[in-house]
């Protein structure tokens, strides 16, 4: 399954060394669970988004897969692809970019004739530059928060709720981010999506493993920053990536803000389940194994 992670550092940026796909075992094993793209967003401290992707396969890029990356932002974006659209490409690896925004989807969204429909009649369709299901919702936001006057809130609303009418769909989970703000949303309660308001130093009863820096792991993604030891954090991810005490599972349509401030709000402005909700024995063999844990 792929894994979605964002972080908000606050107003002031920060340094953190990211590992994607920490595995130490032989490229054999590797090359029968490993993903199918990796990548990283962040936004430098004057505001300028960067992107570090590669369509990893073990063994055709194991320094990717295994080195520690050292970046310097406000609000940072992984993931880690596990391919139900699209070929394993570039340009079908996420994060994605648009209009200086930054984008990751975990999930499944069917009926992309229509969608690819939609952009056309809203003049976005030139804004995908690759194959998968996830560019072309990320297009749609773009498209509606444009037709909104640049109202994040607004565009997103209206982008999700169309694909909730108009689309099957099996999760639209995502994470999105600014230099200033992270956005992200658990639709519908098909794959999780956990958030996690960190204070300085973490959870009283956690600091002690965390040494009170940032210091967060799965078997995908981790993520370390000694300067969170002093300072809060907010943190979204595809499952409690550590023992602290103030993981938060999100509720099924719960559409979350976190401000410059670190201030975190939330709101349910979809319905309870798309109209044509997919379950795993609607979708095609390789879409309904990517929306599977991998062992």
């Amino acid at each position: 399954m792929c894994r979605l992670f964002g972080l908000h550092a606050g107003a002031a940026a920060v340094s953190a060394t990211f590992w994607l796909l920490d595995a130490p075992d032989s490229l054999a094993a590797q090359s029968h669970r490993n993903p199918d793209g990796a990548g990283i967003g962040v936004f430098d401290p004057a505001g300028r988004p960067h992107v570090d992707k590669q369509p990893i396969a073990a063994w055709d890029d194991t320094e990717f897969a295994s080195a520690a990356r050292e970046l310097r932002g406000t609000t940072f974006v992984a993931h880690v692809r596990h391919a139900s659209t699209g070929a394993h490409t570039q340009a079908n690896t996420h994060p994605f970019e648009q209009d200086g925004r930054l984008f990751a989807h975990n999930g499944v969204v069917e009926g992309l004739d229509l969608l690819d429909a939609r952009l056309a009649e809203l003049g976005a369709d030139g804004l995908v530059q690759g194959e998968t299901d996830s560019e072309r919702v990320f297009a749609l936001i773009t498209a509606e928060i444009a037709r909104n006057g640049g109202d994040i809130r607004a565009g997103l609303t209206e982008a999700i709720g169309w694909i909730a009418d108009q689309l099957p769909v099996y999760s639209v989970n995502f994470i999105l981010a600014t230099a200033s703000d992270l956005w992200a949303l658990r639709y519908p309660a098909t794959n999780e999506l956990w958030l996690l308001e960190r204070s300085a130093g973490g959870d009283a009863r956690h600091r002690a493993a965390t040494a009170q820096t940032l210091d967060v792991r799965t078997d995908r993604i981790r993520a370390r920053c000694e300067q969170f030891a002093e300072q809060p954090s907010v943190i979204l991810a595809s499952e409690p990536m550590d023992g602290d005490a103030g993981w938060r599972l999100l509720t099924s349509g719960e559409l979350v803000h976190v401000a410059v401030d670190l201030t975190v709000e939330t709101s349910t402005p979809f319905p309870a389940a798309p109209r044509r909700q997919l379950g795993l024995g609607d979708l095609a063999p390789s879409a309904a194994t990517s929306q599977q844990a991998r062992p």
